[in-house]
């Protein structure tokens, strides 16, 4: 290769520049050098001027890109011309057709209202006048079924407008006929340039729309699997529990209190529509209800240093050392250690409870609530709302204990359950 390069060409630099000059040579045959003398007659001087191959290469791009653009341009005007005179027409005929069936809605009203006074008129004599002889009365109820009909003859009218698409407007006038070719001839050249302006308004607005239709599919959907891969560790306690996480999610939308905030309102959009406005709202109340959820449910450990004794399940009891069931996890902790709510919720019970020692007991909703036992000293009353991390007591050893710890509960619908998979540890 190395040889090949000294054989032919000078350097590696020649190598690489070669097809340029190539070209190039191609270029300057095709528009070779030119010159060109001028005289200055009155003055008798000669002047020669020399036009390089670069120099008319870079004429001839310019005129050939105005000859392409020139016929572009000549195209678009020739081909949507047609267009943009067939809709405004169009608009022309709509906004005609609109004020006529206004001028004859007007005259509707009038009418209807003119006959409705006489049938108020009708009923009072009718009803409050006391000498009244057969044949008035038999003329006042003739009047009152006319009266009648024309008012149904009306609303057959109105209700034929808004209907039927091919209604055609009826004048009673020509002087409104004539007011209204005026008025639409003097609104022609206005109409014509709010519809090219309403045509480009709406194509802008139509990519802005689906810029921030994607935007914000992209940030619902990334935010979505985050908030999954938070509840991973805790989807086969869930179904354990005989409840699928669609279902708290469902529930979680509708659920609301002062530290989770309202329920949410789901979006609903015509069925027309495009469909990505369907998938956009199906995608936000997937996203709201995981991002609720993830508030309301008890994840996280009730102590900072996280040191189990004791889990939860069947062990030997340390009084009687005979098998039983303990019903939650036991936390290592010294008399005084701060006990922390893992999520937000209301405390229901505050005190003393047989077996448990002093205990508080807080429902976060969703039929979930935490118990804390064996506490030296409560912290909050029954009826508070508590944040993650408020400290609900101190650790202890009251009750049936056999030492300083703390005993944690998690229930659904007051049945304790493995707490173990929502303990972060």
């Amino acid at each position: 290769m190395i040889n090949f390069i000294t054989r032919h060409f000078t350097s590696l630099w020649a190598l690489i520049t070669a097809p340029f000059r190539a070209i190039w040579r191609l270029i300057s045959k095709i528009f070779p050098p030119r010159e060109f003398t001028v005289m200055d007659t009155p003055r008798g001087n000669v002047y020669t001027f020399k036009q390089s191959s670069f120099w008319r290469f870079t004429k001839f791009c310019g005129k050939l890109g105005l000859v392409i653009w020139a016929s572009w341009s000549t195209y678009v005007f020739v081909y949507h011309r047609p267009m943009l005179q067939k809709r405004t027409q169009q608009l022309e005929e709509a906004r005609a057709l609109h004020a006529r069936q206004m001028t004859d809605l007007q005259t509707y009203l009038k009418k209807y209202n003119e006959l409705t006074r006489n049938l108020n008129v009708i009923d009072d004599k009718i009803l409050n006048t006391k000498n009244l002889t057969d044949a008035d009365k038999e003329n006042l109820m003739n009047s009152r079924v006319k009266t009648w009909g024309e008012l149904d003859f009306l609303r057959t009218r109105i209700t034929e407008m808004f209907a039927n698409e091919d209604y055609m407007a009826e004048y009673t006038k020509l002087s409104e006929l004539s007011t209204e070719f005026e008025l639409t001839r003097a609104e022609n050249e206005e109409l014509k340039k709010r519809n090219l302006q309403m045509m480009e308004t709406m194509q802008k607005i139509s990519q802005a729309d689906n810029q921030i239709v994607d935007m914000v599919s992209k940030l619902t959907s990334e935010n979505t699997e985050a908030l999954r891969d938070n509840m991973k560790n805790i989807n086969s306690t869930l179904a354990s529990l005989g409840i699928s996480q669609n279902t708290l999610i469902n529930n979680a939308n509708k659920y609301s209190n002062p530290l989770v905030g309202a329920a949410f309102s789901p979006l609903n959009f015509d069925k027309e529509l495009d469909p990505k406005y369907k998938k956009l709202a199906e995608d936000l109340e997937l996203w709201h209800g995981l991002s609720k959820l993830n508030n309301i449910l008890p994840i996280g450990a009730p102590v900072d240093k996280v040191r189990i004794t004791s889990s939860y399940g069947m062990r030997n009891d340390p009084f009687t050392g005979e098998p039983k069931r303990h019903r939650g996890i036991d936390f290592a902790g010294k008399i005084g250690t701060e006990l922390m709510a893992v999520a937000p919720g209301r405390v229901v019970s505050a005190g003393e409870r047989v077996g448990y020692g002093t205990t508080v007991e807080i429902d976060h909703g969703l039929g979930f609530t935490t118990l804390y036992a064996h506490l030296s000293q409560v912290m909050v009353t029954r009826g508070d709302w508590v944040r993650p991390g408020t400290v609900v007591g101190l650790g202890g050893s009251t009750g049936r204990s056999t030492g300083p710890h703390l005993h944690y509960e998690i229930r659904y619908k007051g049945v304790p359950f493995d707490p173990s998979k929502f303990v972060k540890e």
